[in-house]
């Protein structure tokens, strides 16, 4: 039975090549990860790197001044993070400033140009019908269609009865040199035509003539083109197609922004349409919507379009071949990949409950954020050089293990930190490189925990090979629980907190994560191997296991009772 029960010990022993390849493994195709995506260094917040720095001013509609009030302001600020992270801006700060102004720090290195375009773009998002437009310059450009989700659409160059470019009756005869640029939008309303006749008969003249003398290549005319206009009115708007300003005439507000559910951009390889964008709509905005089509499409071009109208501005146009019922719509045309993407991050986060106005623009230098880097990291430094030096001094041996575990958690977390940031948009700010530090005390602790187990049971009188595996159950028990507790204050910071305080937050949840990894899959197989060795396993005095310096008793021996005196009988 003895020789059973030794053998079924050795095999209940994971085997320590394995687990070090493993790791090992991980390691190479982290690297390997890291110099293929050509991502070499973690990117940089702000703070760090530099970037732009701007201060946006609420402004309230005249009569309603209440409504700059704090759930407005917080609505705002959420809009605005997920309008700029939408983008793919990492480590974007989006937060109040008293009670009207809102910051928006946007690092260096990302498209903080179209970010910032669309932070300042602030006004409500709309759709108005197009009742009648005009380009001046430019090449021709199609105009990108509108169809219901899952059906085809006519591709830009498509022969359909209702393209702009080929329908005849055309109310503009320079309707081919439009795109799907910027440009006011709107929509109808369930029982309005599109025909100017839908303002007051007084009012028809007026914005035709406003129509008319709209010159959208102009700045000063394009800032005063449609502003101030109310929703249930025809107005006047300007939008960029491609290098070319088109000027609308638009009806009411057929349906509001904040009736758009999500949108997100698409490639659709089943046609050559390329780039689309997929939108779905809230129940009553998908009645409105349905409505709205079916008026357009019965209509000739140009008034079978409706404008995506964002900030006084027509982002997109496209025009209607059928109603679209059900909700879900696409808007294809000869978009490009950002172009698709700004569309639709626009359209599912256009809607904001306040205007606001751009107040200040300034660049942020990395100078200051450098000093405080190196500061932080000198003491850093400071901080692993005493960690090292205590280790060398009081575990001798056993240092060496605990250096080599802080340089596989070091390559684990830099690696990692590397591609989470074009993955994820994580970048590194002050706060993330103070949560790494005080990893260093977490992960130095796991070691010491086992460490020191191993050190009790070899003081018991075992020799080192039993007790690094009769310890290891205990040190594990307690260093799961340990990294557990860490890992939950990390997760609860980063659910409740903001800004920068989360990329904290961040970097010490995936730092004690790693700790575990590194602990199993490292820290304790190399243990099991050097203790194979006669530097560690013969308890030489400087590998920090000698039983003599750790004062272990001798093994505990049972001692015989002496036996009875044999009686003899008495001659």
């Amino acid at each position: 039975m003895a020789a059973p029960k030794k053998g079924r010990k050795a095999s209940a022993q994971s085997k320590p090549g394995r687990s070090l390849a493993l790791i090992l493994i991980a390691i190479a195709a982290l690297t390997g990860g890291m110099f293929a995506s050509g991502h070499t260094t973690p990117r940089l917040g702000i703070d760090l790197a530099g970037g732009t720095s701007i201060t946006l001013r609420a402004e309230a509609e005249p009569g309603q001044e209440s409504a700059i009030n704090k759930t407005n302001m917080d609505t705002a600020v959420q809009i605005m993070e997920r309008r700029v992270n939408g983008l793919g801006v990492s480590e974007a700060e989006v937060q109040t400033q008293g009670e009207k102004n809102i910051i928006v720090n946007i690092p260096k290195g990302t498209d903080s140009k179209q970010a910032r375009d669309q932070v300042g773009t602030t006004a409500k998002l709309y759709f108005r019908p197009v009742l009648q437009r005009e380009a001046s310059g430019g090449a021709a450009q199609p105009t990108p269609s509108a169809s219901p989700s899952g059906s085809p659409s006519a591709s830009p160059s498509g022969s359909s009865a209702k393209d702009p470019a080929k329908s005849p009756g055309s109310a503009t005869p320079s309707a081919t040199a439009t795109t799907q640029g910027r440009a006011v939008t709107g929509g109808l309303k369930a029982d309005t035509s599109p025909s100017p006749s839908a303002s007051a008969d007084g009012d028809v003249a007026k914005l035709q003539a406003a129509y008319t003398a709209l010159d959208c290549s102009k700045p000063a005319q394009r800032a005063e083109a449609g502003k101030d206009a109310k929703p249930g009115e025809a107005t006047v708007a300007c939008g960029k197609d491609g290098d070319v300003w088109t000027k609308f005439l638009l009806g009411p507000v057929g349906v509001d922004g904040t009736e758009v559910k999500d949108a997100q951009a698409s490639f659709d390889t089943t046609r050559a349409a390329g780039w689309q964008v997929d939108m779905k709509f809230t129940g009553t905005g998908s009645k409105k919507f349905a409505d709205i089509t079916g008026e357009l499409s019965k209509q000739q071009s140009p008034q079978n379009e409706f404008a995506i109208v964002l900030d006084d501005e027509v982002v997109s146009h496209p025009y209607v071949q059928q109603a679209i019922t059900g909700g879900n719509a696409q808007i294809s045309g000869s978009f490009t990949q950002e172009e698709a993407k700004s569309l639709a991050n626009m359209l599912s986060y256009g809607a904001l409950p306040l205007t606001f106005s751009e107040d200040s623009v300034t660049t942020v230098t990395a100078a200051l954020g450098g000093e405080q880097l190196e500061a932080g990291l000198i003491a850093g430094a400071i901080g692993l050089a005493l960690v090292v030096i205590y280790l060398l001094v009081y575990y001798r041996g056993l240092s060496i293990i605990a250096i080599l575990s802080l340089l596989v958690s070091a390559a684990l977390t830099y690696t990692i930190m590397s591609l989470l940031g074009p993955t994820i948009g994580f970048a590194l700010n002050l706060p993330a490189v103070c949560g790494a530090i005080v990893a260093i005390g977490i992960t130095a602790d796991s070691f010491i925990v086992y460490f020191e187990r191993v050190r009790d049971e070899i003081r018991e009188g075992r020799s080192l090979r039993p007790a690094v595996e009769r310890a290891w159950p205990r040190a594990r028990r307690t260093i799961l629980v340990s990294d557990f507790v860490s890992f939950l204050a990390a997760a609860v910071l980063f659910i409740v907190t903001v800004g920068k305080v989360q990329g904290f937050a961040f970097t010490l949840g995936l730092t004690t994560l790693l700790d575990v990894v590194v602990v199993f899959l490292f820290t304790k197989p190399l243990l099991t191997l050097l203790a194979r060795t006669k530097f560690y396993g013969g308890g030489h005095p400087w590998s920090g296991l000698d039983p003599k310096r750790l004062g272990a008793r001798p093994p505990l021996r049972r001692t015989r009772r002496p036996s009875a005196p044999i009686e003899t009988k008495e001659a």
